[in-house]
């Protein structure tokens, strides 16, 4: 039940975290800078927390020679997924850039379980597991998709749903959307195999964000994007927490993973993301437009725990 509560709390982050991270490029011009300042805030509070703990950053060379390199990659796979998410969003609209990403970390997750890949907790595929898989699917389309479509049904197609079938490229780009989700479910599974190797969470968390870090800067370097900071309008001090929500996000499934595996843990926090998503449109939070939470919402977020419940219990 520990292991719920962590994943439910990390994941309610999530959406969070993304508001606060717009509010930051907002103010900055860029996503990327953005992104950086964020990864770099949360890897200066993990370097913090982990010097607390363990009186040291760095890694022993017998260490980095004895393990496989991928074990090292999870930040990068972070960074592949954040600016993913990125890209999309222009070219699939809101709904398909959450439900594409979703797909592929549900998929990703419940393979990486079947196979005990990057020496996680091996937990076969079983019907009950894949039914509440597509349970929580059903209920985040649901949640993020189901109100545009009654409330278009019957009028004209919106202007974006036209495009999407209209121009085979687009599952191109719902493709990409898939594999982001699926690297993120490698990332989850590859930090909590760290963190067994490292013996500490927040070490393994640390490394993960530091290399995230790393590889955003040579992003930003190589983009060479304009900083432009808005002087002229109010600028809220959570607009720099994002990173410290971030890396809380990596704790949690550098915990999680080895107790539940990685496809559980995915599909838990997935869940709390949705109910994150849910109170920051209900109660207009962190500068968010108030949305009220609609019935098929609530059923939708009804589904998506019946699903955790089966691939949980069953």
């Amino acid at each position: 039940m520990l292991a719920v509560m962590i994943g439910l709390l990390i994941g309610i982050g999530l959406p969070m975290q993304t508001s606060i991270n717009s509010r930051l490029r907002q103010s900055l011009g860029s996503p990327f800078l953005a992104s950086l300042i964020s990864f770099a805030l949360g890897t200066v509070f993990l370097a913090a927390i982990t010097l607390i703990g363990q009186h040291t950053l760095l890694i022993s060379a017998v260490l980095l020679r004895q393990q496989p390199i991928w074990l090292w990659l999870g930040g990068i796979f972070g960074v592949i997924y954040l600016t993913g998410n990125i890209l999309l969003f222009p070219k699939l609209g809101s709904v398909q850039t959450v439900i594409m990403p979703v797909l592929g970390q549900i998929i990703a997750g419940l393979l990486i379980d079947n196979y005990g890949l990057f020496y996680s907790l091996a937990t076969p595929l079983s019907v009950s597991r894949l039914l509440g898989a597509l349970l929580v699917l059903l209920g985040i389309v649901g949640a993020v998709g189901l109100d545009d479509w009654l409330a278009q049904r019957g009028k004209k197609i919106h202007q974006e749903a036209v495009v999407a079938t209209t121009h085979g490229g687009l599952w191109l780009w719902r493709l990409l959307g898939v594999l982001a989700g699926m690297f993120s479910a490698t990332q989850t599974a590859i930090n909590g195999h760290l963190g067994q190797v490292l013996g500490s969470t927040m070490q393994a968390a640390f490394i993960s964000f530091f290399v995230g870090t790393v590889a955003l800067l040579i992003v930003v370097l190589i983009l060479r994007p304009k900083f432009q900071f808005k002087k002229g309008q109010s600028q809220p001090w959570w607009m720099w927490i994002g990173g410290l929500i971030g890396a809380f996000y990596v704790l949690g499934n550098v915990y999680l993973v080895p107790l539940v595996g990685t496809g559980l843990a995915v599909v838990i926090v997935l869940v709390g993301l949705m109910v994150g998503s849910l109170l920051i449109d209900q109660f207009g939070w962190l500068e968010s437009r108030q949305n009220p939470v609609t019935r098929v919402q609530l059923l939708s977020l009804a589904v998506m725990v019946a699903g955790v419940m089966l691939i949980r219990l069953v």
